[in-house]
């Protein structure tokens, strides 16, 4: 899977940069980005000591892990055959390198121009600039030393900057623009203005220290405080403020604004919604509604409201309406500084009169026009032939997946009519959001797929069909997860599995259910369901609110006992500790959620399912001044379930908790034993609400 990479950066910052190497057991680096262009996409220029003699074959050098030290907002290592050292420290637009240079042989730094672009020195500065996918990036930079020469590859993209054959620490900092070189310049000025690592450093520290020292953890192990700052650190990595200083260059009408508003880039929400921006709705509310605003501006913009807006433009990956998702959900959480009208008029657009098919964004299809009719995705049999042009060729139609994620989206839209008192509207998308029913086979017990004539796909195995990561039905999981996926009706949801008993067990299965044939066919077909637990994937984003289910079924000693095993076994303190893509933040925040003791479920619905909290005392301290306190008395790894609990001194027997609860303060406090108490929360007049009690609020 994508490696989990050791990012140096600020919270937010446009400035990212990791030794690019392989994955992370590989012991040579290639290079040094000088940023990202987006998380995952483009490296931006490069750099790399050496000593000795310009060898242009050769350009990674091996290092030993011991002699690495990576830390948010600090990176060094030292280089096996030369003995050079290298340091790095962030600013927001800018970055700050330090070479070690020890042997007396001539020293270099190699500075690459990663994408298409050109590089120019004069005297001790250097400018770039490189092309990206429709835009351009901005690089200028000085160093310390005097440069004795400089020599430049055949094509000129590559530059060996001499600095002589004395022991000698080169310093280099630098800045990035999306606007211009000067740009680039004046960024520097204001962020690095002089050659002073250690007050850069201190500066970074600071930053980070802020923003981790808003949830204070005690008990538990060393390994679980690792891996739960670690997660909460890498859920700072994305969105990303690229205004400079009173502008910024949007890709989504090419131009360059003046604001003094910060304008967000790089979100992946199908991987976000669900875990990571309800996570920074808590901590950092009003940067959350900055960046939701920047979405609508993208969307008037651009005419379309993004799904993956990186800075580049909109990368419409994967499937779903999922700002529907991310809005309702920063609204009812009373998040209301941005334009409500115009955000809902861009969520309707996408809904109504745009494509849902994967991977793509714009007008719609003949697939949209059958969707909007008969209110499912229909699929095609297995061996017949596409004949929608416009289906991507790789990912396929993934029918019974974009059902049933539009089925959640729409439903968030008629939340957010309801509040605009468009009857018409909420109406409307209320009956989008139960099209997921077209695709459950009661007979089976499964959402399946279905064809143009409202035949039932035969052949089907809902662990195995649909070609490479399910994609003809699914997306990258099969059935087995998506029969979970209804988060917005689950009672209705239960009610076709045949009631809760019957859901019960099949949740139970599927912790249980065996792959049915060898893990080499299963992860040649499903390489993204990593982190199996029967057919369970702990390893991608759609399980993360599976195990916290059981609440709903009168049963959440079995949420308690599912959430600290799959932490245990899959989020550990080493190089394996995260079981898939981890995405920016998406995967992690599910482990900060779920070391503190709760998760949300539902979008759009105000409330957090309690499940095991790791630390015997947690302490939020929210942006309003108040402090949010999760204290678990006798926890300990065997003391992993709820005997009973206290919500500011009142018996709290419901499996749950509203978001008003946690932002007004207060404590939230578990007795903790070995043995499950099956009572506790297993009423089911207290199950968390979810589609029947919020679906006609305003």
């Amino acid at each position: 899977m994508e490696p989990t990479r050791p990012t140096v950066h600020l919270p937010n910052s446009l400035i990212r940069v990791f030794p690019v190497r392989k994955d992370q057991l590989d012991d040579q680096i290639s290079y040094f980005p000088l940023t990202i262009s987006s998380h995952r996409q483009q490296n931006l220029f490069g750099i790399m000591p050496f000593s000795g003699v310009i060898d242009t074959k050769s350009e990674r050098q091996r290092f030993t892990y011991d002699a690495e030290i990576t830390k948010p907002y600090y990176y060094s290592v030292r280089l096996e055959q030369s003995n050079d050292s290298i340091e790095f420290t962030p600013s927001q637009r800018a970055g700050y390198f330090k070479f070690y240079f020890s042997s007396k042989e001539n020293h270099y730094l190699r500075l690459n121009i990663v994408n298409d672009g050109k590089l120019e020195l004069t005297g001790n500065s250097i400018s770039a600039e490189e092309d990206f996918n429709g835009m351009k990036a901005f690089l200028y930079a000085v160093v310390n030393k005097q440069i004795q020469n400089v020599q430049y590859s055949d094509d000129k993209k590559t530059a060996f900057v001499n600095f002589g054959s004395d022991q000698q620490v080169v310093q280099f900092r630098y800045a990035v623009s999306f606007i211009s070189t000067e740009q680039a310049k004046a960024n520097l000025m204001k962020e690095i203005p002089a050659f002073d690592f250690a007050k850069t450093k201190q500066a970074a520290f600071k930053a980070w220290d802020k923003v981790l020292s808003q949830i204070n953890v005690s008990g538990g192990t060393m390994a679980q405080k690792k891996v739960f700052y670690t997660s909460l650190y890498r859920c700072y990595e994305r969105m990303i403020d690229i205004n400079e200083y009173g502008k910024y260059f949007s890709a989504y009408d090419g131009k360059v604004h003046l604001s003094n508003e910060p304008f967000y880039v790089d979100n992946w929400l199908w991987d976000t919604y669900i875990a990571l921006e309800p996570l920074q709705t808590i901590l950092n509310p009003k940067t959350e509604e900055a960046k939701i605003r920047s979405y609508v501006t993208m969307y008037e913009q651009s005419g379309w409201m993004p799904s993956f807006a990186l800075s580049f433009g909109d990368n419409p990956c994967m499937t779903g309406n999922h700002a529907a998702a991310w809005m309702a959900d920063a609204w009812f959480k009373g998040l209301h500084n941005f334009d409500l009208k115009k955000a809902y008029e861009g969520l309707k657009k996408n809904s109504l009169s745009a494509t849902l098919l994967p991977w793509r964004n714009g007008p719609p299809t003949s697939l949209d026009s059958f969707y909007n009719m008969h209110g499912y995705m229909p699929a095609l049999h297995p061996g017949e032939k596409e004949w929608v042009k416009e289906v991507h060729s790789f990912e396929k139609r993934q029918a019974v997946s974009v059902t049933l994620e539009n089925s959640l989206d729409d439903w968030c839209i008629a939340q957010l009519a309801g509040v605009l008192n468009d009857n018409k509207d909420h109406q409307l998308f209320l009956q989008r959001a139960a099209n997921y029913k077209n695709v459950f086979r009661t007979d089976k017990g499964f959402m399946w797929p279905k064809d143009s004539a409202g035949n039932w796909i035969e052949p089907f195995d809902p662990k195995f069909s649909g070609g490479q990561g399910g994609r003809d039905y699914t997306t990258e999981n099969n059935v087995y997860t998506y029969n979970w996926h209804v988060k917005h009706d689950l009672q209705g949801l239960f009610e076709l599995m045949g009631g809760n008993k019957a859901a019960e067990g099949k949740l139970d299965n599927l912790f249980e259910e065996g792959i049915g044939r060898s893990k080499y066919d299963y992860w040649h077909t499903f390489p993204d369901a990593t982190g199996l637990v029967g057919q369970f994937v702990m390893g991608n984003e759609p399980s993360f609110h599976i195990p916290y289910l059981y609440n709903y079924l009168g049963s959440p000693w079995k949420t308690q006992k599912r959430i600290r095993m799959l932490l245990d076994t899959w989020f550990t303190d080493n190089l394996f500790g995260i079981p898939g893509d981890e995405d920016g933040g998406g995967m992690t925040a599910f482990v900060v959620f779920s070391m503190m003791g709760f998760f949300p479920v539902t979008p759009g619905v105000p409330v957090y399912n309690i499940g095991s909290p790791v630390f015997n005392k947690i302490e939020l301290q929210l942006p309003n001044g108040k402090k949010f306190i999760i204290a678990a008395q006798n926890n300990s790894d065997e003391n992993k379930y709820i005997q009973s609990a206290l919500l500011n001194g009142k018996p709290l027997n419901k499996p749950w908790f509203t978001h008003t609860d946690l932002i007004n303060g207060g404590e939230l406090k578990f007795i903790m034993d070995s043995k499950p108490n099956k009572l506790w929360g297993s009423d089911q007049k207290n199950i968390p609400p979810s589609f029947l009690s919020f679906q006609n609020r305003n």
